[in-house]
């Protein structure tokens, strides 16, 4: 049995509790047997595989996989990935590159199977490097299922801080996190942007983007956040525009079941008369 994460309260407080607790929480969660199973079996098995065929014929390596990138969801696509991860990262023309989801790229560039003779699989840290991501995902997984907005803050301070120290421009950053669905969300709402932005043009997304960071979160680059300050700064904005937004929404289900429960009266009073 996995253990589950203890979520205290939700949004900042939440948030704080949480990482008050997160070295013990992580440390029962990474002990538990089927973290541990699936764990062991991918670091004692994964240098013996060289294909993508192979990796993605044997179940229980793929789920650690894909559970590293955040696609545990794709279990099912075995032909889909075999894709991905056999077109590999370099090409323009490969699969991952023409993928909206930047998490397909990162996935195939960690693996190789497409960019070298040789993949990375044989390398001896390989494993640990795959299982480190598979158990912190799973972990910020099982707090998302009793809290999806924690769920978010933790992955934006892994992902934001391995984004912000890539040497690529500013703007290649803006749209990596465009291109991340659980990144795009936490921007997205610390930044109040509209149901209906998705539907603009990509080059309006991204100067919206920008300019809303720099008015409300102080800076648009995306270097910064890897500072703790900026960062923080950044997560304090999402969780507590999330909370917002779910009481709204709560407010609004009990308006709407109000007038409901109204009207089933009224009709129930006409009918006695």
């Amino acid at each position: 049995m996995t253990y589950q994460p203890v979520v205290a309260a939700t949004g900042i407080v939440g948030w704080n509790v949480l990482n008050r607790t997160m070295e013990v929480q992580r440390r029962a969660f990474d002990a538990s047997p089927d973290i541990a199973r699936d764990t062991d079996y991918f670091e004692a098995r994964i240098g013996e595989i060289g294909t993508a065929e192979q990796l993605v014929s044997d179940r229980r390596l793929l789920r650690v996989a894909l559970g590293a990138f955040g696609l545990g969801d794709d279990i099912n696509n075995r032909a889909f990935i075999r894709r991905v991860l056999e077109d590999g990262s370099i090409e323009e023309t490969a699969l991952a590159n023409r993928l909206t989801d930047s998490r397909y790229k990162a996935l195939s560039k960690a693996f190789g199977f497409g960019d070298f003779d040789t993949p990375r699989t044989v390398l001896s840290d390989f494993g640990a490097e795959i299982t480190d991501r598979f158990r912190r995902q799973s972990f910020e997984v099982a707090v998302g299922v009793q809290d999806d907005s924690l769920r978010l803050a933790l992955n934006v301070e892994r992902e934001l801080v391995e984004l912000a120290g890539r040497e690529v421009t500013n703007r290649v950053k803006w749209l990596q996190i465009m291109g991340t669905p659980p990144l795009r969300e936490v921007f997205e709402t610390a930044l109040g942007m509209p149901p209906s932005f998705g539907q603009l043009d990509l080059d309006q997304q991204l100067e919206i983007f920008i300019d809303r960071a720099e008015r409300q979160l102080g800076t648009s680059d995306i270097s910064l956040y890897g500072d703790t300050d900026q960062l923080s700064k950044l997560v304090q904005r999402f969780l507590l525009r999330a909370q917002v937004e779910e009481i709204q929404t709560a407010s609004t289900g009990s308006v709407a079941i109000s007038m409901l429960e109204g009207a089933v009266a009224f009709a129930q009073s006409l009918k006695v008369r």
